[in-house]
């Protein structure tokens, strides 16, 4: 069975973005707790977390949020918006975990990058921590170079960037 992957434009407050968020969200925080503290996120902390990003950052003129599809199914998303007029943020980079290693995540950032040139950036940013191995390995073997602290995030670890060509 042929399987294909489809990239779209989605509204950030859109059901489905809001649905990815948590899924994204709840993995990531889940991660960090039961790394550091031995236990998943409490259910409060999590809905209050999740409530408190809106990703109004990722709404055009500045921002986009695209939505990967797995045979029409939402399974993944990466955000990227303008830090300046020269520089995109990719950010929210997930895919479900069940479809995990089907090419997703590549596709995905190579439409950020493609959206963060429509926005007129010339170079790309992120950040990411050093328990989330395989953002880490992605990144680097999609060209981004790891290089020093570009924001206070007091949960990054890792700072990548990428200069976009074409």
């Amino acid at each position: 069975m042929h399987t294909r992957w489809t990239i779209a434009p989605e509204p950030y407050d859109s059901p489905v973005a809001a649905a990815l968020w948590r899924a994204y969200y709840t993995e990531v925080s889940d991660r960090w707790y039961l790394l550091h503290e031995g236990h998943t996120t409490a259910p409060a902390e999590l809905e209050r977390e999740i409530a408190a990003v809106s990703g109004v950052e990722l709404a055009p003129p500045c921002g986009v949020l695209l939505v990967g599809r797995h045979d029409g199914e939402p399974a993944g998303c990466a955000g990227v918006r303008l830090v300046d007029a020269e520089t995109a943020e990719l950010t929210r980079v997930y895919v479900r975990g069940e479809l995990r290693g089907r090419g997703g995540a590549p596709l995905l950032v190579a439409a950020a990058e493609e959206a963060a040139r429509a926005l007129g950036a010339s170079r790309v940013r992120l950040d990411t921590r050093s328990d989330l191995t395989e953002a880490r390995a992605l990144y680097a073997r999609l060209g981004y170079e790891e290089t020093g602290r570009h924001n206070d995030d007091i949960y990054a670890e890792h700072w990548f960037r990428k200069t976009l060509v074409g």
